[in-house]
């Protein structure tokens, strides 16, 4: 999902992304390129390619710190920030290369540092993030607690779920069996764990092999939470290599007890969603979780 696209309007007077990056970075810009409606490649005049992102406020800022956040704990690669305000976001251009198993490996290893960095709360925004942030086009709330389970009901799960109730995109009584998983999440959930420092919406196309043979995360949706849930993320849309991924980060890190059990638990964020966003085939998903998650 791409964490800076926002519905509706135009939220930067007019200013193209060529200007915005010149502006932002202090560059003359030598070219651009329209990759998508909100995004533009722009090369600068020292020959570096940076992408230009045009957003509503929240979501600029909850991307630029998101990023920041993830980049301090020196784990991961992360695109960089070369600049942002209320409405651009510019950031490097990450040359891309041919997915590899020995990447792979490399990135399980630094997906478990970034995460045992750690949050100060489930649900903490990243240093100078908005409380009212987004994951794609749908708002994502980062209200903080102590208590995953119900944490992720209240403001992971349960928001997405009445508004695809609300859309008609999932029936009342449908609705019921997702209430009861998380009725039953402090059984679900397994041992429990601190908050982590999560990308939050790691999925395949915010997984960047490089070209240099290292990895790089971008458009995060960053908060606390628990770490299971960027795992179930990228087994969802897969991702290369991806028990590779796996097999390196429990080497370091090792998962608690049943660990693959509760995938489907933490896909019913993303699923939901999806779900709102774009309708009632990923609601079968979203359901088929939670009934096998009830027949657990």
């Amino acid at each position: 999902m791409d964490a800076i696209t926002a519905p509706g309007g135009s939220f930067d007077g007019g200013e193209g992304p060529g200007a915005a990056a010149a502006r932002l970075t202090g560059r003359t810009v030598t070219g651009e390129r329209p990759v998508s409606a909100r995004l533009t490649e722009v090369t600068l005049d020292d020959g570096r390619a940076v992408m230009v992102k045009r957003g509503e406020p929240a979501a600029v800022r909850a991307e630029a710190a998101g990023l920041r956040w993830l980049a301090a704990a020196g784990a991961v690669g992360i695109a960089p920030v070369r600049g942002a305000d209320r409405s651009w976001l510019v950031t490097d251009l990450v040359a891309e290369g041919p997915p590899g198993a020995g990447a792979a490996a490399r990135f399980g290893r630094e997906l478990a540092a970034l995460h045992a960095s750690g949050a100060p709360a489930f649900g903490a925004a990243p240093p100078g993030g908005p409380e009212e942030a987004y994951i794609g086009d749908a708002p994502m709330r980062n209200a903080r607690s102590a208590d995953w389970p119900r944490w992720y009901a209240e403001h992971r799960v349960l928001p997405y779920l009445r508004r695809a109730v609300d859309a008609g995109t999932v029936t009342p009584a449908e609705a019921t069996e997702v209430e009861r998983v998380c009725e039953r999440l402090p059984g679900l959930a397994g041992p429990p764990e601190p908050p982590a420092r999560l990308h939050g919406d790691l999925w395949n196309g915010n997984v960047l092999w490089g070209a240099d043979g290292a990895v790089r995360l971008i458009d995060p949706a960053a908060h606390g939470g628990h770490r299971e849930t960027d795992l179930a993320m990228l087994r969802l849309f897969g991702c290369p290599h991806l028990e590779t991924v796996l097999d390196a980060y429990r080497e370091a890190a090792p998962l608690g007890p049943g660990w693959s059990a509760r995938v489907g638990v933490h896909q019913l964020f993303p699923l939901l969603v999806h779900t709102v966003l774009f309708g009632r085939g990923y609601a079968g998903r979203a359901l088929a979780v939670a009934r096998d998650a009830l027949s657990g």
